[in-house]
């Protein structure tokens, strides 16, 4: 299979990702949805452009699909570039949210393409655990919800910052897994990386919720 995988740089996109490697496809491409608006009900916002070190480190190609957001015209967007690649399909990280992947598998009919969710319905902690367990670094790049302050901003999640994580899940009511947006990430290294992408940040906290800019 020659697949692309759409990827954010977080966390669900490298797990698909990875799943791809392991059933011996050949990724052909990773894509990017990079919203110049405001907001996206589909795609994430933060940290998108730094996929491209991802694709460097990986040999990989990397293919950034500029959107406004507007569901109007996103996956139309995305279409038009997922179209000249030769594709056998597409693989994404979609875990729980009905709304993406019925839109990815409607393009995918469209496009003639198969799209692949390897984690859909997996549980969120377990998930979770499993990235730590197998050496993905995940990074905390943003937050928007009540239990998570600016000090997990930058945090890379271990066994002990998950555990802390899914108490505040509980005790807030908040998706552990982030699949709300309460939170986004960005996979800095892991089994499907022959490196470590190095970044440099600052911190923007209006109070109650912020993101991670990157250098």
């Amino acid at each position: 299979m020659r697949v692309a995988v759409l990827s954010s740089g977080g966390k669900d996109s490298a797990a698909a990702w990875w799943w791809a490697m392991c059933q011996g496809w050949e990724v052909a491409a990773l894509v990017t949805v990079e919203i110049t608006g405001d907001d996206s009900p589909m795609f994430q916002l933060t940290g998108t452009h730094l996929v491209e070190q991802q694709a460097v480190l990986a040999g990989v190609p990397w293919v950034n699909v500029k959107t406004s957001g507007d569901t109007e015209h996103d996956l139309e967007d995305l279409g038009h570039a997922l179209d000249q690649l030769q594709l056998d399909g597409f693989v994404s990280g979609a875990l729980r949210s009905d709304y993406q992947k019925s839109r990815l598998e409607r393009l995918g009919q469209r496009l003639g393409l198969r799209s692949w969710t390897p984690l859909w319905h997996h549980d969120g902690l377990q998930h979770l655990q499993d990235l730590v367990e197998h050496g993905f670094e995940v990074m905390i790049t943003s937050v928007s919800c009540e239990g998570l302050d600016e000090t997990w901003l930058g945090t890379v999640l271990d066994a002990t910052s998950l555990r802390r994580l899914a108490q505040l899940a509980e005790r807030y009511r908040f998706n552990v897994e982030g699949e709300g947006g309460e939170y986004e990430t960005l996979v800095v290294a892991g089994p499907h990386l022959p490196g470590r992408v190095e970044v440099a940040f600052d911190i923007d906290w209006n109070g109650h919720r912020g993101e991670l800019r990157f250098h």
